[in-house]
């Protein structure tokens, strides 16, 4: 079954720290470029993080630079989301995607999501 599953999502207190992971299965995550994208309530889903296939490039959105790092393990076909010094404007639904460039303008393959929730 070709699939993407993410997890590691809570709750979490300001400048607290989550890692994300998304997992691939059915399908060799290195082959493609993986984005992690975000939608918080009332708000339209935006990118947030890209890593290319074969590590070429690196996105990340002015708006968690510093504080988010995405990275892959190719040999457990996962990449993940290291996100520090998190913020309430950080709560959103969590997904992942993948699809051949990060500069793609339509997504193929989606995760279910994944809640982070940002909250003294």
């Amino acid at each position: 079954q070709v699939q993407l599953v993410e997890s590691g999502g809570g709750l979490v207190q300001p400048g607290g720290s989550l890692r994300l992971s998304c997992e691939a299965t059915g399908f060799s995550l290195d082959d493609y470029a993986v984005g992690w994208f975000r939608q918080a309530p009332g708000k339209e889903r935006e990118g947030v993080s890209c890593i290319s296939s074969g590590d070429v490039g690196i996105y990340i959105v002015d708006s968690v630079k510093g504080r988010f790092t995405i990275s892959r393990d190719n040999a457990k076909n996962t990449v993940y989301l290291q996100m520090n010094n998190l913020k309430p404007e950080d709560t959103a639904v969590y997904y992942c995607a993948a699809e051949a460039i990060c500069k793609a303008t339509s997504w193929y393959y989606w995760g279910q999501g994944t809640q982070v929730t940002v909250s003294s």
